[in-house]
C-alpha cells in the first residue's frame, strides 16, 4: 500500500512515548486499535515495504484497509493497556480480538457502611456507597498486596457478609491471629474500622514506611543469604510498586483524540449539500433504545466545529410513552430539551440529527413547531442506506458513503447510539441489581445481565419455564431448576 501524504506527515510527529493508536479506513471507521510502548517505533512498522513479506493475510488485509490513523500519548505502559481495553469496547474495531469481550480491570471494593467492612475483588464499579481501588493491570500484584495489608493490619479475609461466633469456629485468619475478630468482640466495630481505614490508606500508597522496612528486610536477608526470603520480599516490593503506581482511569474516550481527518471541511461539505448559511458549529444527535418497550431512554449528544462536546450531553428516561413507540419517545426527547433551553433562553444548535427516517424527523418537526421553533434546521439519517431526510421534501438525499458529509453525520449518530444503548444498559443492570436476584446464591454481574437480556425484568423472568431459564448463558439445567424455585419460593413469600 502506497504511503499516502496525510500519513506520512503524521508519521513524523509521532512521539517516542508509550500511547495508544487508532487505524482507520476510508470511511473514517476505526479499523484497529493498538498499544504502543514507542508509538514512533510500533505505528512506523505498518508501512514498512520491507516488513511485507513476513505479514500473514489478515494483517496485509488490515494494512491495506489504512486510510488514516490518530493516536493519544499517555504516561506509560499499563496506561496504555488500559485505554486500549476502553477504546476496543467502544469501537468494536473489526480487525482486534482482544477485549471484545465484557472482561475488565480488577478493582479493589471496601463498603465503610458494613457492620464489619471486608476488602473485595470485583470488576464493576456500581453507585453503592462504596469505595473503590483500581482499575489495576496486574491482578496478581494487586492480590498480593491485598494480602499484605490483611497481615498488617489484621483484616479478616472470610467471605461472610456479618460473620459470627459459628463462622469464627471454622475462621483460619482468627486462629492464625491474623484478623482481630470483630466478630466475637474481641475488638469494637469502630477499633476495626480504625484498621480498616489505615488499610485505605495503605493501598493508597500513603504508607511509604513500609517499603522502606521491606527494602531493609530484603537486605538483611540477603546478608545473611537467605536468598529465598531476599526474593520473595523483592517480588512483594515491585508488587507494592505496581499497586501503588497512579494510573488514569478512562472512563470516556480522551477529547484529543481526532474524529476525522478534516472536520472544519466535513463541516462545509455538510452546510453545502443542506443549503445552510454556513458550517453549523453545534449540532445535536438524538437517539432512542428500548428492549420491547421498557427502560425507554433518549439521548443526546452535541457537536462542536464537528467534534464531541461532552459536557452538554444529556441523558433522558421516557416518562410519557407506554410500549414500543420510537416515534412517540422522539417526539418527546425534542419537547423536552428544547421547551427548557426556550424557557431558560439558551442558544439553540445550528442543526438538529434525528436517527430514523421520515416517521422520526416529522415527529421532531412537530414538536418544534408546537414551540414556535419553525426555522429550526432539522434531518434525519436513515441507516439502512444513510440517507438523508429533509423536512417538506418526500425523497431523502443520497450521498454516498464516502462522502464527507455523511461521514460527519454518522460520527454524530453512532455517537447518540453508543451513549443511548450505555444509558439503557445502565438502568437495566441497576434495575436487576436491586431486585431479589442479588439474594439467589452465587449469581454475579453477568449471569444477571443475561437474565436480563433474555426476558427484559424479573417479572418475566418468574414467568419462564426451566427450560427457557436453561437457554441463558450461565445456566445448566440444575442452575435453571435451583432459580426456578428460588423465584417461586419468593412469589408465595410475598404473596
Amino acid at each position: 500500500m502506497p504511503v499516502t501524504e496525510v500519513i506520512r506527515n503524521k508519521l513524523s510527529t509521532l512521539p517516542h512515548k508509550p500511547g495508544v493508536y487508532l487505524h482507520k479506513d476510508r470511511f473514517g471507521t476505526v479499523i484497529y486499535v493498538g498499544k504502543a510502548r514507542d508509538l514512533r517505533k510500533r505505528v512506523s512498522q505498518y508501512f514498512h515495504p520491507s516488513r511485507r513479506m513476513g505479514w500473514d493475510l489478515k494483517f496485509n488485509a488490515l494494512v491495506e484497509a489504512i486510510h488514516d490513523f490518530d493516536f493519544h500519548v499517555v504516561r506509560s505502559e499499563p496506561e496504555a493497556l488500559l485505554l486500549e481495553g476502553k477504546l476496543i469496547k467502544d469501537f468494536k474495531p473489526r480487525y482486534n480480538v482482544s477485549f471484545r469481550d465484557d472482561k475488565r480491570f480488577l478493582m479493589l471494593k471496601v463498603n465503610l457502611n458494613d457492620p464489619i467492612p471486608n476488602f473485595t475483588f470485583t470488576r464493576f464499579k456500581k453507585d453503592d456507597g462504596a469505595r473503590y481501588f483500581g482499575p489495576f493491570v496486574n491482578s496478581m500484584a494487586l492480590r498480593n498486596t491485598v494480602a499484605l495489608a490483611r497481615r498488617q493490619f489484621n483484616l479478616r479475609g472470610c467471605r461472610v457478609f456479618t460473620p459470627g461466633e459459628a463462622d469464627y469456629k471454622h475462621c483460619l485468619y482468627g486462629h492464625i491471629k491474623h484478623c482481630t475478630a470483630p466478630c466475637v468482640g474481641n475488638v469494637t466495630q469502630e477499633q476495626y474500622l480504625e484498621q480498616v481505614r489505615a488499610a485505605c490508606n495503605f493501598l493508597e500508597g500513603q504508607c511509604r514506611e513500609m517499603q522502606t522496612k521491606l527494602e531493609a528486610d530484603m537486605k538483611k536477608a540477603a546478608a545473611a543469604q537467605d536468598f529465598e526470603k531476599a526474593a520473595e520480599l523483592r517480588d512483594l516490593i515491585r508488587d507494592l510498586a505496581h499497586t501503588w503506581k497512579r494510573t488514569e482511569k478512562f472512563e470516556r474516550v480522551p477529547y484529543t483524540l481526532p474524529v476525522s481527518i478534516n472536520p472544519a471541511s466535513d463541516l462545509v461539505e455538510l452546510a453545502k449539500v443542506l443549503g445552510l448559511p454556513g458550517p453549523p458549529e453545534r449540532i445535536e444527535g438524538f437517539d432512542i433504545s428500548n428492549i420491547s418497550g421498557t427502560f425507554a431512554v433518549a439521548s443526546l449528544v452535541s457537536f462542536r466545529n464537528g467534534r464531541p462536546d461532552r459536557v452538554n450531553y444529556r441523558r433522558f428516561k421516557i416518562k410519557t410513552v407506554t410500549g414500543q413507540d420510537d416515534f412517540a419517545c422522539i417526539a418527546e426527547a425534542v419537547q423536552r430539551r428544547y421547551s427548557r433551553l426556550k424557557r431558560e433562553q439558551k442558544q439553540m444548535p445550528d442543526l438538529i440529527l434525528i436517527d430514523g427516517g421520515k416517521g422520526q424527523l416529522n415527529m421532531a418537526v412537530d414538536e418544534l413547531k408546537k414551540l414556535g421553533l419553525v426555522n429550526m434546521p432539522v434531518i434525519g439519517l436513515a441507516k439502512e442506506f444513510e440517507e438523508v431526510y429533509l423536512p417538506e421534501k418526500s425523497l431523502p438525499l443520497r450521498l454516498g458513503l464516502d462522502h464527507p458529509a455523511v461521514k460527519l453525520l454518522q460520527r454524530v449518530r453512532d455517537e447518540c447510539h453508543r451513549v443511548a444503548n450505555s444509558y439503557n444498559a445502565q438502568l437495566r443492570l441497576q434495575k436487576i441489581s436491586e431486585s431479589i436476584l442479588d439474594d439467589f446464591p452465587g449469581i454475579g454481574e453477568r449471569r444477571k445481565a443475561a437474565l436480563l437480556k433474555k426476558f427484559g425484568s424479573v417479572q418475566r423472568l418468574k414467568t419462564a419455564t426451566v427450560e427457557q431459564i436453561a437457554e441463558v448463558s450461565g445456566f445448566g439445567g440444575k442452575a435453571a431448576e435451583e432459580l426456578k424455585r428460588f423465584l417461586e419460593a419468593r412469589s408465595m413469600g410475598a404473596g
